[in-house]
């Protein structure tokens, strides 16, 4: 069960979207070896649009991921890959299926 979240936006900079996506791809072994992320997602929702969708059992999970290897990797290369910094939205888990 997971009661929160987090929806990450990330805008590529011109010319390392292909980059990005396969940065994402990549971190895909990282969440699969956090226990309190049952959930994750990258998305691509546009040519340099991308997105990082993951739910939590609770605040604690949630504040171990941002303080993890993904988040860390992101930021270490975010002004090489990133057109601005990423938009972090905390959220509530309304419904999941």
């Amino acid at each position: 069960m997971v009661s929160v979240a987090l929806v990450v936006k990330m805008t590529a900079k011109a010319g390392a979207e292909e980059e990005l996506a396969e940065f994402l791809t990549g971190a895909l072994d990282l969440a699969r070896a956090e226990d309190g992320t049952p959930v994750w997602m990258a998305l691509r929702s546009g040519p340099s649009e991308f997105w990082i969708v993951d739910a939590f059992p609770g605040q604690d999970e949630r504040q171990a991921h941002i303080d993890g290897q993904i988040a860390a990797a992101l930021f270490a290369n975010a002004d090489r890959l990133l057109d601005g910094a990423p938009e972090i939205n905390a959220a509530d888990v309304l419904a999941i299926k």
